[in-house]
């Protein structure tokens, strides 16, 4: 199965290197036209510069090869300055198919030592900065009755890590976030879903040997969006990826245990809590509702109501 972009037009935020450029070059590449969105901060995701020297160089390489794209240096953390970018790829292509939220930095220290503003200031731009991107491009796609959406999520979200309180934080938040709109977009053919990459970019530098630089190269990471920007893209998926392998994250429940109302309630609860986290048969709930189905269900049938 050949995928083909052409026609589409995409969003890629932090697309002025490393993984983010891989994404607008592998898109631009397979026929999309690409808005190549940077704010041109170092490797250490610093804001505040508003430079659009990364994003347009390539933006250059991408019309060296024979494609269509624009450069933009829109903070994703400034709503304003995003609707301005979605008006402009709607001025030029008339329609936005595909945003890829990988706009990202990094502010690492133990939770003891983390700064207050060093939390906000990356809970703002991956987890606000996704739903600034989103929000600008939701009427579009609703009314076009198609779009993709990727949120770029992590390991240190999905599973923690240490010294990244804030960047796991957010990135968890990111998954939730794609979980409800990808239920609110449904009608409309508007699929959302998270990339976990694992790849060296400008954040990691100097963090990695050189042979572990080179197996994680970001484009290896590549085809997973490639997959979930897809005319037959899944939707409500995490797929995780790097160094070639792929695979998929899941938020599970388990069958649980019926404990019961009454005053020795939480006794019982500590009596059979490893039957209650025991994982044999857990479940992907379809929505947060159906949590609440589940335990009513389980009450009825132990009470008898």
């Amino acid at each position: 199965m050949s995928l083909d972009f052409k026609g589409r037009v995409a969003i890629v935020t932090g697309a002025g290197g490393g993984l983010g450029r891989q994404h607008a070059l592998a898109l631009a590449a397979r026929g999309a036209k690409v808005v190549v969105n940077d704010l041109g901060g170092a490797r250490d995701g610093a804001v505040g510069t508003g430079s659009v020297t990364a994003a347009q160089a390539v933006v250059e390489e991408i019309r060296a090869a024979g494609g269509e794209a624009m450069a933009n240096g829109a903070s994703v953390t400034d709503f304003a300055a995003v609707q301005t970018m979605v008006a402009e790829a709607m001025a030029k292509w008339g329609r936005v198919d595909i945003l890829v939220n990988n706009a990202g930095i990094l502010r690492d220290k133990s939770f003891a030592k983390m700064e207050i503003a060093d939390f906000a200031l990356v809970v703002d731009v991956h987890l606000m900065g996704a739903v600034n991107c989103s929000k600008a491009v939701w009427a579009i796609m609703n009314e076009q009755k198609y779009g993709r959406i990727v949120m770029t999520t992590s390991s240190s979200g999905l599973y923690g890590n240490f010294g990244q309180a804030n960047y796991g934080a957010a990135k968890m938040a990111l998954v939730g976030l794609m979980q409800t709109l990808s239920i609110e977009g449904a009608k409309n053919d508007i699929r959302v879903n998270c990339l976990a990459p694992t790849a060296a970019t400008r954040m990691t530098e100097g963090l990695m040997s050189e042979e572990v630089l080179t197996a994680l190269k970001p484009e290896a990471v590549v085809p997973a969006m490639l997959v979930l920007v897809s005319d037959n893209a899944p939707t409500r998926t995490i797929l995780c990826a790097g160094a070639g392998t792929f695979e998929a994250a899941h938020i599970t429940m388990t069958q649980g245990a019926y404990i019961g109302l009454d005053m020795q309630a939480p006794e019982r609860l500590a009596a059979r809590l490893a039957e209650v986290l025991q994982r044999n048969g857990d479940i992907v709930p379809q929505s947060g509702s159906a949590q609440g189905r589940n335990e009513v269900e389980k009450a009825m049938r132990n009470t008898g109501l």
